[in-house]
């Protein structure tokens, strides 16, 4: 694979000449296939992984021998599970250590396509809110999309810029900043982030994570957590941008605590774990940094927002669509086959025999919901949305 000079000499400088060498081959070679269960809807046992190995530092993190069809697999599209890369599920950790089983309201700003958004209504308690946010409309709908799937209540998904959000002054107990970067640690997954890359293109990824920072921070509570996240190497986006936001903004930037066995790689300007680089020479995954700071200040403990208040009423907030991630009371629902649940999921019409009751109908596949059709006893009229259907020829 052909990286940038730039690149090369700015990684020499960062780790040395024998990690560099590490890294390239690293980069050079295939990407591991990993998955997050669904712990509300699936186990180990259930999706049938249960000799797979665990990602370290996410319990519901497993690793796959080879990348099956997710298209094609039902209970990828009944939302038992998430593909996810493994360095980013870090995420997981730190909340575990900062935010546990407290009831707090949380913001992910630059959320799309969703992956730590469903970690992040996994990991927080069953009384928390979150607010999942992205700036482009149409992966904010593939957001709207996969939070659906997943389930959980007290989730809303907004398609807003981050100064849009100012006027929520203080309210966010924890926001996630996972911040649109120079896409050096997807190198190996995508040859387009390759071709983008530049020393000037870090430098204006920088400024503008800066700006995505400063727009965002009143909205963060006194006391307040924010994490600040990449998946890029250089320490101009990473390390000297959280040093940034701990001076020029107020806070303290708070120990990752990664175990020793992890492999992780603390900060690359000193010898402390103060933030977290992922690379992929030295654990299962792809490039990633991420920091935990604590805004200056203490706030006394409020109840979590409310997803009706008048504060979000301001903001633009994308419809739920018709879909059930449970069975709603009073519907019917008819169990299907692997090959009637993909005829579902293709957009056909569906025959479901004389037993099943006539009216909107909830199609579930091993005792998963998958959506709704509504049954006029010849057929059942498909009601799964246009948009979530699968393009590919089922055989």
């Amino acid at each position: 694979m052909l990286l940038p000079q730039d690149f090369i000499l700015q990684m020499r400088n960062l780790i040395g000449e024998d990690e560099l060498q590490q890294l390239l081959e690293a980069i050079d070679g295939p990407s591991p296939t990993t998955i997050r269960i669904n712990p509300t809807k699936a186990n180990r046992d259930f999706l049938g992984c249960v000799d797979a190995p665990a990602v370290p530092w996410c319990e519901d993190g497993v690793y796959l021998s080879e990348r099956p069809s997710f298209t094609l697999d039902p209970l990828f599209h009944a939302g038992a599970y998430y593909v996810q890369e493994a360095s980013s599920m870090f995420i997981a950790h730190l909340l575990r250590q900062y935010v546990g089983d407290t009831d707090v309201t949380a913001l992910d700003l630059c959320a799309a396509p969703g992956g730590k958004s469903t970690l992040l209504r996994s990991c927080l308690s069953a009384g928390s809110t979150l607010i999942a946010n992205e700036i482009m409309p149409k992966r904010a709908w593939i957001l709207r999309e996969n939070l659906s799937k997943w389930g959980g209540d007290n989730v809303l998904v907004t398609n807003n810029r981050p100064e849009d959000f100012r006027r929520m002054r203080e309210v966010f107990d924890l926001i996630l900043c996972d911040v649109p970067c120079s896409g050096e640690g997807m190198f190996r997954k995508d040859e387009g982030a390759i071709r983008d890359w530049s020393l000037q293109n870090v430098e204006l990824c920088a400024d503008r994570q800066r700006d995505i920072v400063s727009d965002i921070w009143d909205c963060l509570h006194p006391g307040g957590l924010m994490i600040y996240s990449t998946c890029t190497y250089n320490t101009l986006e990473d390390e000297e941008n959280v040093r940034w936001i701990a001076q020029e903004l107020g806070a303290d930037i708070l120990p990752c605590n990664p175990q020793p066995a992890w492999n992780v790689v603390g900060n690359l300007l000193d010898d402390t774990f103060s933030c977290c680089h992922f690379f992929p020479h030295r654990v299962q995954g792809e490039g990633f940094f991420c920091a935990i700071l604590r805004k200056h200040g203490s706030h006394d403990s409020v109840s979590p927002l409310s997803l009706n208040s008048a504060i979000t009423k301001q903001l633009r907030i994308l419809p739920d669509p018709l879909f059930p991630s449970s069975p709603q009371e009073g519907w019917a629902d008819c169990e299907v086959d692997s090959s009637t649940a993909l005829r579902y999921l293709h957009g056909e019409a569906l025959v479901l025999g004389p037993d099943v009751p006539k009216g909107q109908v909830v199609i579930t596949y091993r005792g998963l919901p998958l959506g709704l059709v509504k049954n006029i006893g010849t057929r059942a009229n498909n009601l799964y949305p246009k948009e979530w259907r699968i393009r590919k020829t089922i055989s």
